[in-house]
């Protein structure tokens, strides 16, 4: 019997992929139905639907959730949630589309999905802005409030994408026809939740933490995921290989580095290697707590959060991510709350002094003694072909990276957050 955490949700992995014969009838039925042309973002959805990797959902959000989710961090019948998951399309395509009605949802001639319309409702400018308050919004210098709307509409690339949503959501369950082209792009790094927990249930892990990758893998990361191992059963360094942000690093390249990081430095044995096909919203706190909340169905139970986990710029605090853990509600329900705590890990930098990695839990010596390390630090550096700090990363890593970084004919500007360039240290 498995030693694993359980599934988020309390009913299992929920996987929406039809299979066999069923997949061949539903691609032929969909053929006849309305189409609608999805986003990256809803594509990617889609396809952690398909694959159980947002158990317990089982389809896009309805008014209902989409508002306890913002305001309560739980879905309509109670479970713990953290980010909306939506369906917009617009108004031409909506008003075409009646409560009942099955469509095809489509993107770039691929049909991914089909859906049954349970509920149709309007997403104005006010609730867009309302979300944005609710779920983007941290408490960094850029986030208060005679900042936020000035700076987030140019800087913030989350409150972007929800306010260039469409004027209508859909929600409703979905039957998942693709997994695009994920599991053969990225054959051997793209892993479902079924079959992470083969392989933790093979080497008869029950304690899992995981890595959240969207970087190159520094020293930082190396150094994390050190501690999670000494801790744990082992670690999944799993990475996302959908849509980011212009200026960040292709997954294929952070794949690469990721390979040699772990041939070269840790006992094989107790890492796995992951993708997962989301895009990055950017929610900062939130999407820790996403990060969390999917990592628990693919078996994980201890999620590493480290400084500014999936910050932007200066909207969230230092270890705001670290800090929401503790104030999401625990529903009494069985299997409604979320099971995957936070490993929390303090600023960790190299230290001359110490001669070796450190935190500023354990370190005594001066901000001048540290190399501080950082993604978004390391982007900014390689992209203005500048001179990279003394054990920053490791040179086999940084290899490719300046390799990478030599093909490029445009570059873009790389925003230096204070957390990144150690103000605040």
């Amino acid at each position: 019997m498995s030693k694993l955490v359980a599934p988020h949700g309390g009913k299992g992995l929920v996987c929406c992929k039809l299979e066999g014969a069923e997949l061949d009838a539903e691609k032929k039925k969909a053929e006849g139905l309305k189409k609608i042309e999805i986003s990256s973002q809803v594509k990617g959805d889609l396809i952690m639907m398909g694959i159980g990797g947002f158990s317990p959902l089982d389809g896009f959000m309805t008014k209902s959730d989409w508002k306890g989710v913002c305001e309560d961090f739980l879905l309509a019948d109670g479970t713990f949630w953290p980010v909306p998951v939506m369906l917009d399309a617009a108004k031409a395509d909506a008003d075409a589309i009646n409560e009942g009605d099955e469509i095809a949802l489509e993107r770039n001639g691929e049909v991914y999905a089909t859906m049954k319309v349970a509920e149709k409702f309007a997403m104005t400018e006010d609730d867009k802005k309302w979300e944005c308050e609710k779920v983007y919004k941290g408490h960094g210098e850029e986030s208060a409030d005679d900042k936020f709307w000035e700076i987030a509409l140019e800087d913030h690339p989350g409150v972007k994408m929800v306010m260039a949503r469409k004027e209508f959501c859909l929600a409703g369950p979905v039957k998942v026809l693709s997994e695009g082209e994920f599991p053969e792009k990225f054959k051997g790094v793209y892993l479902t939740p079924k079959e992470t927990r083969a392989i933790f249930d093979e080497r008869g892990w029950a304690d899992v933490a995981s890595m959240q990758l969207r970087n190159p893998m520094h020293r930082s990361h190396e150094y994390l995921c050190k501690i999670a191992i000494e801790v744990c059963d082992g670690v999944l360094i799993h990475s996302l290989i959908g849509n980011l942000k212009p200026g960040d690093i292709p997954a294929d390249v952070r794949i690469k580095c990721i390979d040699t990081l772990v041939k070269g430095y840790f006992d094989e044995r107790n890492v796995v290697q992951g993708g997962y096909p989301l895009d990055m919203r950017y929610a900062g706190p939130r999407e820790a707590l996403l990060h969390a909340t999917f990592r628990q169905n693919y078996g994980v139970n201890r999620m590493i959060i480290g400084r500014d986990h999936a910050g932007v710029g200066d909207f969230y605090t230092l270890f705001e991510a670290q800090e929401i853990f503790d104030k999401i509600p625990a529903p009494a329900e069985p299997g409604k709350a979320l099971l995957c705590t936070p490993l929390k890990i303090d600023w960790t930098f190299y230290c001359f002094k110490c001669d070796g990695m450190a935190s500023m839990r354990t370190c005594p010596h001066k901000k001048e003694d540290r190399v501080i390390l950082s993604g978004t630090k390391l982007r900014k550096a390689l992209s203005e072909g500048s001179e990279i700090p003394d054990h920053f990363g490791r040179e086999e890593v940084l290899d490719i990276l300046r390799e990478y970084y030599s093909t490029l004919t445009e570059k873009v500007e790389i925003k230096m957050q204070s957390a990144a360039s150690g103000e605040n240290m």
